[in-house]
């Protein structure tokens, strides 16, 4: 589904118009007419409820098992889920500040609102969320999409306007030089096109409004399909299928959230969520930049060029080769992989080839060699379960071959605390200690006299005499002896 969201200038989010739908042919305006009305405004999020949120809910239909727990259990999967398409990052800025407008409206009492907007606000605060995860598609940018695949001769700047960008990769500079004057992308709009037509028809109501949108916002929506045309014709990395599983995990849980009648997401994080929340961006950031080297060479040849991966071919290769050192005889197969590119890695140092992630080579040495570097690797893993590989497990004589530091496997992340256990300047309650009285004296009386409290017949007992120091006394039978001073910190000097 495309969206291409509109906003009034000089208003915090105030919704103007926004063209959506499925269908390239058929492109439905929802508009505002006055958006400083707040009337106007809730009106135009019910009606993009009434489109957004059966669509979405069409996808909570059929499910699919997924095994769990190395096949021991399974659990539900809805078999696909919706994907949302804006021309730019501000659409899903400006997604976000809707969602988060209208998720904790009420439906009843003073000025309610209709059922399904508050439910398209916990949507659209969804698939915001989900556009910071690196990798996930649940909610795309064209402009984002074009950049990771096409390279235009113009500057990032540029090509952060959609209709240049879009431009330049279908017929060339020329044709963005052109696309400059077009019609913008929103969510802002042109100050020229703002004083000269839109403040005019907004100050009387013009009922001509909806037409100037609809020819100002058509240009984007023809270019977003055109977009998606070009992405449909590249074929698709090997691992994008799960990454896509990921987010059709997330969209799941969501939605049986949402059906259980779960609360809507916080203004805010906590300490703790919001911690929780940075460290699975994080992983997935590192997750998803080792996915995209390992599917694309050109990404890998980054790495290459920095000494983080390099390109060889096999040399020798001895496949049953069996350490018998430890309690048990594993298999560890050796290679000898000849390399013309700089190798700045250390013996010790675990490599993987992307085209067997689950198999770790181990550096046991470099040497130099004619025109480049002979590394010999030790293999474990991805080569079955007995001492003998699987055919096609090792890499064999005269194969090429891409190593690299960058590795898939699954990283723990660190162990934050429960939320009930966090000073209360991050969230935790805040702590109250009673001051403790001091002991009674037992020996003393409930109701001393004054009078008879201190008299000559009970003098005070005066403090016995203290006991002389054996280190710094004047006498001389007590003089410094080492054997006498305590074996003590405050004493060794």
């Amino acid at each position: 589904m495309v969206l291409i969201p509109l906003a009034m200038a000089g208003e915090a989010n105030a919704p103007l118009a926004m063209m959506i739908g499925t269908d390239p042919a058929r492109p439905r305006l929802l508009t505002v007419d006055q958006p400083r009305n707040r009337a106007d405004r809730f009106r135009f999020a019910a009606e993009l409820a009434e489109v957004l949120v059966p669509h979405v809910g069409s996808f909570a239909a059929e499910t699919e098992d997924v095994p769990v727990d190395r096949g021991k259990d399974v659990r539900q999967r809805y078999v696909d889920a919706p994907q949302l398409w804006v021309p730019n990052p501000a659409g899903i800025d400006f997604l976000r500040l809707l969602g988060r407008s209208t998720r904790f409206l009420k439906i009843d009492g003073d000025h309610p609102v209709p059922p399904a907007v508050p439910l398209l606000g916990r949507w659209l605060t969804f698939f915001a969320n989900s556009a910071e995860v690196p990798g996930s598609t649940l909610l795309t940018n064209a402009v984002q999409a074009l950049g990771l695949h096409w390279v235009t001769g113009q500057s990032g700047a540029e090509d952060a306007q959609f209709g240049v960008q879009l431009a330049w990769i279908e017929q060339g500079a020329a044709a963005a030089r052109e696309a400059e004057n077009g019609p913008v992308a929103g969510p802002a709009t042109d100050p020229d096109f703002d004083n000269r037509v839109l403040a005019p028809l907004i100050e009387r109501s013009a009922p001509e409004l909806r037409q100037v949108l609809h020819e100002l916002l058509l240009p984007t929506w023809q270019r977003m399909w055109r977009t998606l045309s070009l992405l449909r014709t590249l074929p698709a990395g090997e691992r994008v299928r799960s990454r896509w599983d990921a987010d059709r995990d997330a969209f799941t849980a969501f939605s049986q959230h949402v059906a259980e009648g779960g609360p809507p997401q916080p203004r805010r994080d906590g300490a703790v969520a919001a911690a929780a929340r940075l460290q699975r961006l994080e992983s997935a950031a590192a997750r998803y930049a080792v996915q995209r080297a390992f599917d694309d060479p050109l990404v890998l040849a980054e790495y290459r060029l920095t000494g983080s991966a390099f390109a060889g071919i096999v040399t020798l290769a001895n496949p049953d080769r069996v350490d018998d050192t430890g309690r048990r005889p594993v298999l560890r197969p050796r290679i000898m992989v000849h390399t013309t590119e700089p190798v700045r890695v250390e013996p010790n140092t675990n490599l993987t080839s992307p085209s067997r992630p689950a198999q770790k080579a181990k550096v046991i040495s470099v040497a130099p060699a004619a025109g480049g570097h002979d590394v010999l690797l030790e293999l474990s893993g991805g080569m079955g379960r007995r001492l003998v590989a699987e055919p096609g497990s090792v890499p064999a004589v005269g194969e090429p071959i891409t190593l690299t530091t960058l590795s898939e496997a699954y990283r723990p992340g660190g162990a934050l605390p429960d939320p009930a256990e966090t000073p209360w300047t991050h969230g935790g309650p805040p702590i109250y200690e009673e001051p403790t009285p001091p002991p009674a004296d037992d020996t003393a009386p409930l109701n001393p006299d004054p009078a008879t409290a201190l008299t000559p017949e009970a003098p005070l007992t005066p403090d016995p005499a203290p006991t002389p120091d054996p280190v710094f006394s004047s006498d001389p039978a007590l003089a410094y002896r080492p054997e006498v001073i305590p074996n003590t910190a405050a004493t060794s000097l």
